[in-house]
């Protein structure tokens, strides 16, 4: 029977705990994970929300800072230099495409900027960093948010498949993966899951994907303070007195002291499959209730406009950042 004081089912808490257990099983990848937690939401059957937001976060950080062992610091230098002036560049070409097609749709400057940080650093880690540097309205943070999320699960699903159309190296997904998809969960999450059709070897795609992924997230700091000075420079919206604090970027700071251990202790390298796959489970788990926080509302609140611009500048990060890795990388 429902509880009297909540009106939910007390058989409800049960499910998604059972649901979640799953989802640390092997046989729950992390695609299948964020499809159900997204049915379990929108059957009514979440539980937990606040402690999912808060829970999700936390897996995802450890989880990356898990990989950062399987890449020594000396390799993890290398890559991201390598990958500077890619990164440099798409970053400002989607601010600028950001704003020449937010201007046409008419989408307002502070959602511009959140959805090109999104897009092009991200996803919400991006959007959270940047609100909180312009100060951005809640309901601005909301709409970016549910914009990235949808593409996010899109690209979960779409990915691989393109991956394996295209027959893609391990290397070239995971480099293309990097770039072009948002969220870090979703990154690993399409990344884990892809082997090249030929000559792929299980978790390579993943490790090319967290480090090109993690070369992108460093900017957080840079575009954040950068948006949050040019929002006060022109005034409006963006006043000195909204404006807050950047986040400091745990997700770098915990994978780079990683990175470190690994170099310092190079016997972790005998246990790489071992990280690998508590490293799998847990964005299985981290998808899983991120997909639990879906609902109809936040869906409704996204609007048209915001949607058009959000996948406009996905589309177009996605088709130049796979040309590029297919001419480049082998």
């Amino acid at each position: 029977m429902p509880d009297a004081s909540t009106g939910t089912s007390p058989a409800k808490p049960a499910v998604f705990i059972i649901a979640a257990a799953l989802c640390l099983t092997p046989w729950v990848s992390p695609p299948i994970a964020l499809a159900l937690g997204a049915a379990l939401a929108l059957a009514g059957l979440a539980a937990f929300e606040k402690k999912s937001r808060a829970v999700s976060r936390q897996l995802i950080q450890w989880c990356v800072a898990a990989l950062g062992l399987l890449i020594p610091m000396d390799r993890l230098a290398g890559v991201v230099a390598e990958g500077f002036a890619i990164a440099a560049g798409t970053i400002l070409v989607t601010f600028a495409l950001g704003f020449g097609v937010g201007a046409l749709l008419r989408v307002g400057r502070e959602r511009v900027m959140l959805i090109a940080s999104g897009t092009a650093i991200c996803g919400g880690s991006a959007i959270a960093a940047v609100g909180a540097s312009i100060g951005a309205a809640s309901a601005d943070m909301a709409i970016a948010t549910g914009s990235i999320f949808l593409l996010n699960a899109a690209a979960l699903y779409i990915f691989p498949m393109i991956g394996h159309a295209l027959e893609l190296t391990d290397a070239q997904f995971g480099a293309w993966a990097g770039v072009a998809i948002h969220d870090v969960s979703s990154v690993t999450g399409a990344a884990s899951v892809y082997v090249a059709s030929e000559g792929g070897v299980p978790g390579a795609a993943l490790a090319t994907a967290t480090v090109v992924k993690l070369s992108r997230v460093v900017w957080i700091v840079p575009i954040a303070l950068a948006c949050g000075w040019w929002c006060r420079r022109r005034g409006g919206d963006g006043t000195p007195g909204r404006a807050g604090a950047v986040p400091v970027p745990w997700l770098i700071v915990l994978f780079i002291a990683a990175s470190v251990a690994a170099w310092l202790v190079p016997g972790v390298a005998r246990h790489a499959d071992e990280i690998r796959a508590v490293a799998k489970q847990g964005f299985s788990l981290a998808l899983f209730l991120i997909g639990s926080g879906l609902s109809i509302g936040a869906l409704r609140k996204v609007g048209w406009r915001s949607l058009v611009l959000a996948v406009a500048l996905w589309v177009v990060v996605s088709a130049a950042s796979l040309a590029v890795v297919r001419a480049t990388v082998e």
